[in-house]
């Protein structure tokens, strides 16, 4: 219980702050050499006491190293924290978004315990006393909509992906039946971010017959930093009609999961009206929650879907409804590993 509710908060404010003020830029210095808490103090422009404080909690949770009296060196987790796609979650979750998480309880209380239901009127809305919905908060709030975007890309780093040998057979299941020359879609990255997986896609699959298209909201293709210049970058509400017709595939990461059915479908209509029947496929890359013996990530994040857009991680059965009633079929799950979002691949009934 002291862990839960004394340590581990704690060590949230500690990691976040260290961001924020760059204290593990100044402990990665000098080849990550121990420094007192005084010297890390004037190197970030914070008064001692509260680095020392601070840092000295971080010590006692394992997260850098005691050297000494006042005195600490990283680890190799303090210093991945000078990475910024690595960094970003801190603030974001602390700054923007985990006032959900202290005030579910009266929210639930106050909703007579139902489910949440409204991404307009849920715990977000209620915690922070909005109507905007997630993405709508984060970019109303900078910089946390770009700190998203940088969370996102960090979630992504070292974990396995569809795209990697012996998951998915590009090839057989993509490339051979490509029809047309290399003007005609090849890969549509609906609601990608600021690049993430066709990126990835890209380089692991080199010589695309066709063109790759990311998509997403205006201001959102506007953050993007570097993108290969093959890629091409398109502005767009994915509520609306779909402009690139007939593509080998439409993909979507973890976009769905973000929408209760009702407007799952609308998406998905949009989707099903550009497809070509027999040619196009859709690929959803989403967490399918087993029957039993569910991972932990997916659980946390399971929950986190409730708190933040009032939905959720959905099982096998979940997405053969929902697919079935827009008019898909799914070909073949593929999966990647434990904790890791499984590949759907749908093609239209």
């Amino acid at each position: 219980m002291i862990k839960h509710c004394w340590a581990q908060p704690a060590a949230m404010t500690a990691l976040t702050l260290g961001v924020d003020v760059g204290l593990f830029h100044a402990m990665a210095a000098d080849g990550g050499s121990s420094k007192t808490t005084a010297d890390l103090a004037q190197r970030v422009g914070v008064e001692a006491p509260v680095i020392t404080r601070i840092v000295r909690h971080l010590g006692a949770m394992g997260y850098v190293i005691e050297a000494g009296p006042d005195e600490y060196k990283p680890t190799e987790f303090a210093t991945a924290l000078c990475i910024p796609s690595i960094s970003a979650g801190y603030p974001v979750l602390s700054g923007g978004l985990l006032c959900p998480n202290n005030k579910f309880h009266e929210f639930m209380r106050k909703t007579n315990y139902n489910v949440p239901n409204s991404a307009t009127d849920g715990p977000l809305q209620y915690a922070y006393n909005t109507k905007l919905n997630m993405f709508e908060h984060l970019q109303a709030n900078p910089p946390y909509g770009q700190l998203f975007n940088d969370h996102m890309s960090g979630y992504r780093q070292g974990r396995a992906s569809w795209m990697d040998e012996g998951v998915f057979p590009v090839k057989e299941r993509l490339i051979d039946g490509f029809e047309g020359n290399d003007g005609a879609a090849f890969l549509v990255d609906i609601g990608g971010s600021i690049d993430h997986d066709i990126q990835e896609f890209l380089h692991k699959c080199p010589s695309p017959p066709g063109r790759l298209i990311l998509q997403d909201l205006p201001i959102v293709i506007g953050q993007i930093k570097s993108l290969d210049e093959r890629i091409e970058r398109m502005g767009y509400d994915f509520t609306t009609e779909q402009p690139v017709k007939g593509s080998r595939a439409y993909y979507m990461h973890s976009v769905l999961h973000d929408w209760p059915d009702e407007t799952c479908m609308k998406i998905l209509a949009r989707i099903t009206d550009a497809m070509k029947p027999g040619y196009s496929k859709l690929l959803i890359n989403e967490n399918v929650i087993p029957a039993r013996g569910a991972y932990w990530e997916s659980t946390a994040l399971d929950v986190l879907m409730m708190l933040y857009f009032t939905y959720k991680e959905r099982t096998e059965q979940d997405w053969r409804a929902l697919l079935g009633a827009a008019g898909l079929k799914i070909c073949k799950i593929w999966s990647a590993g434990e904790g890791v979002e499984s590949l759907i691949e749908c093609e239209l009934l």
